[in-house]
């Protein structure tokens, strides 16, 4: 292990909303899934963070690109322009004269195709990795939870992203049945513009819908703790002229109604595919919630109650998927399995 130091190794949480970078046990980078790109170079001018801040305020000569959409690759440039800008940042933080090797594990969801798979692989690989392992999301979340996956009993463990609703069973390290649906983050989001737009005739845009999300997101009419209800600002669809409009957690449990049933039934779809032991044992230990929507209140009664199965939101369940990227990556041979 002479060379060791010229080896840096990187987990990578490549996320539809946010992409979180863990070294040595250490968060050295979270941000937005997003580049800013000028139009007439096609050089990128801002990442993350400060491109998100761009986000649906620039003008003709600059482009805001969120490169993932449900989950997958949709801008292959843009995407490799990302990764490639992110890898720099991190690395940034120490100096070195040799452009260490790099070693990387990056998740992918469990529905991805191989085209979609081979997008990854690629992008990483144009972006510097030298050693570039996938996991899947679910089977990362898992290991992040803290969840025994090589055991041979059944674990269960819903990942609700940015773009994608990952459910999985996983027994001897291997996921058994799994169901990847495109009801998430930004499909709630998007349902909550569409509520504004129906009921208030106000106009907003991703951003803001997505505070609301934040500020007042629920799925059950009737919660013990209540958030306080937000007043959003916009331009009227007709005159144009600014109304506000006061926003309860009952509004966004209505709007969001629909959606939430739609990740119901991808739970019980998989329940139903779920071998007769492995179901017993889920029913023993629960179901684990990890991924921005779990944070959504009342989300982990209102499954419980619809499935008669407990279900656990994990401890910082928005990381989940990063931490067990990292643990992959610590144990590359050990969990060599889990990965391809």
């Amino acid at each position: 292990m002479g060379f060791h130091f010229l080896t840096q190794e990187l987990a990578i949480d490549l996320g539809t909303a946010n992409t979180v970078i863990f070294q040595n046990d250490q968060i050295i980078l979270d941000e937005p899934s997003i580049v800013a790109i000028d139009n007439s170079s096609g050089k990128p001018i801002a990442l993350g963070q400060q491109a998100k801040m761009m986000h649906e305020r620039e003008h003709p000569g600059i482009r805001t690109i969120r490169p993932l959409r449900d989950g997958v690759i949709a801008d292959f440039n843009a995407a490799e322009m990302m990764i490639r800008g992110f890898i720099k940042q991190a690395n940034s933080k120490r100096s070195s004269i040799f452009t260490p090797n790099l070693k990387i594990v990056i998740g992918i969801p469990s529905g991805s195709t191989e085209v979609e798979i081979r997008a990854v692989r690629d992008s990483t690989e144009h972006a510097g990795g030298r050693d570039v392992f996938l996991i899947y999301e679910p089977m990362a979340a898992a290991l992040g939870i803290g969840l025994e996956v090589e055991k041979p009993k059944g674990s269960m463990v819903v990942d609700i992203g940015g773009g994608t609703t990952e459910i999985a069973v996983i027994s001897l390290g291997g996921i058994v049945v799994q169901n990847s649906i495109r009801v998430a983050g930004d499909v709630l989001t998007s349902d909550i513009q569409y509520y504004l737009k129906q009921q208030h005739n106000i106009k907003v845009g991703e951003i803001t819908a997505e505070k609301i999300k934040i500020a007042v997101g629920a799925v059950l009419p009737e919660l013990d703790v209540e958030p306080e209800p937000y007043v959003v600002r916009g331009p009227n669809l007709m005159t144009a002229h600014p109304i506000e409009a006061t926003i309860t957690y009952q509004d966004i449990s209505h709007c969001l109604d629909k959606s939430i049933a739609k990740i119901e039934s991808g739970i019980l779809h998989v329940l139903e595919q779920t071998p007769p032991e492995l179901y017993a044992d889920i029913v023993e230990n629960g179901i684990f919630l990890s991924g921005g929507g779990a944070l959504l209140r009342g989300l982990d009664k209102r499954l419980s109650d619809k499935v008669n199965i407990p279900f656990h939101v994990a401890e910082d369940p928005l990381r989940a998927v990063a931490r067990g990227t990292c643990m992959a990556l610590k144990n590359t041979d050990r969990y060599q399995f889990l990965m391809r």
